[in-house]
């Protein structure tokens, strides 16, 4: 078997997406996301201009070899952009391979670990009771593990705070929108939405919560500290990512479990935190941390340090990376949660899928390959639409860095 051709197809069906199809000389394709949201054209230009090429001639079935080709070939090593890449020819891959041998991919990476994966879906809300108003709902369809996000009194908008209750897209406009920012009301309103969601969802429910990278070391373990009586699930991104040694002045204040990963792209943006335990949870998602191949690698070595995965699953991945993420959630021993944002029905009908929610969990079927597919004359219906994420700026003006 041979790799004939390839193509990108760019969709907006609600929001970007970025999608690799990988062709055979046996009629066989299979597909890989590479949705880098905010620079969705970049990851474009990196496939059609420097991979696809190598790719023509190869043979589908050397995964680890064209992995490794594409990682230490280029040179200039790692990187949102590359990684994306590289991650969509190696879900393409794992798709093709899977439907050769009429399996899902789960089945090619040993087997399930599971039944079911667990998912967490998004409550948030301008306040705390819209936000508690929305958790009652998200239980009442079966979650059980919610993520709590409400806005701050006194700031017209808060990062991660949607006007939609069941949809969620933070890249927002034509250019940066740039919110202002106060950490100090921000501190004090998130351990009272903790109380009352307790209060309200009782102690069955997993509470997590994203900070989204917005404060320093000490007010991230002052929150810590502030939520243990309410037993969270996680509390992610509490700091920029960055530097990994900001973790070990949180782990010495606070014993709330930690998470964070999904803007790294390898397995040297969290060896140490993994390594050092100084995190609970790593986050790191199929498409931008070099597909499948690498992201077992880095659930692998985290299982030495007993941290769990809890991959991101936003809207800005598309389906075909969250049939990606549930193939290898069922078959790594080390899984902890997904996130779970539900799609627009738009974009559910360019790419049909097999994977469903049930009671709290996803599931996976026999579908050989990733079970998913796209579209195209649908898709072509779409046109890319530029997008950007929003930026925070503290309330005297300066630009925060986050």
């Amino acid at each position: 078997m041979k790799i004939t051709s390839a193509k990108v197809i760019v969709t907006c069906p609600g929001r970007n997406f970025v999608t690799l199809k990988i062709m055979t000389d046996e009629g066989v394709y299979g597909l890989g996301d590479a949705t880098l949201n905010g620079r969705e054209l970049s990851v474009v230009s990196y496939l059609e201009d420097h991979v696809i090429p190598c790719l023509i001639g190869r043979d589908p079935h050397q995964i680890e070899d064209i992995w490794q080709f594409l990682y230490r070939g280029a040179y200039w090593r790692r990187g949102p952009v590359t990684m994306s890449a590289v991650a969509a020819v190696d879900m393409a891959l794992w798709d093709i391979k899977g439907k050769v041998a009429n399996l899902p991919v789960y089945q090619l990476m040993g087997g399930k670990c599971r039944t079911g994966v667990m998912v967490y879906g998004h409550a948030n809300g301008t306040s705390i009771e819209d936000t508690i108003e929305v958790a009652q709902s998200y239980k009442e369809m079966g979650y059980k593990a919610i993520r709590i996000q409400c806005g701050v009194p006194g700031l017209a908008s808060t990062y991660g705070v949607s006007k939609d209750k069941m949809f969620y897209e933070p890249a927002d406009a034509d250019l940066p929108t740039e919110n202002v920012w106060s950490t100090e009301a921000y501190l004090r309103v998130v351990p009272k939405m903790f109380a009352a969601a307790r209060d309200a969802l009782g102690d069955e429910v997993h509470l997590l919560h994203d900070v989204h990278h917005r404060l320093t070391p000490i007010e991230a373990g002052r929150l810590g500290r502030d939520l243990e009586p309410y037993r969270p699930f996680w509390m992610e991104d509490a700091v920029v990512a960055e530097n990994q040694e900001n973790f070990r002045l949180i782990r010495q204040h606070t014993t709330t479990p930690l998470a964070v990963g999904e803007i790294f792209n390898s397995i040297w943006d969290c060896k140490d935190l993994i390594q050092n335990q100084l995190i609970d949870y790593i986050r790191a998602t199929v498409v931008h941390a070099g597909g499948l191949t690498h992201l077992k690698k880095i659930a692998a070595f985290a299982d030495i340090y007993n941290v769990r995965t809890g991959c991101h699953g936003a809207t800005d991945l598309s389906p075909v990376c969250m049939a990606a993420a549930l193939n290898f959630d069922i078959s790594v021993p080390n899984f902890g949660v997904q996130e779970y944002m539900r799609h627009t029905d738009a974009t559910d009908e360019v790419f049909p899928h097999s994977y469903t929610f049930d009671k709290g969990f996803m599931q996976v079927n026999e579908t050989p390959g990733l079970g998913v597919d796209i579209d195209e004359d649908l898709a072509a219906k779409y046109p890319y639409q530029r997008a950007y994420l929003p930026v925070n700026r503290l309330q005297d003006g300066t630009l925060f860095n986050w």
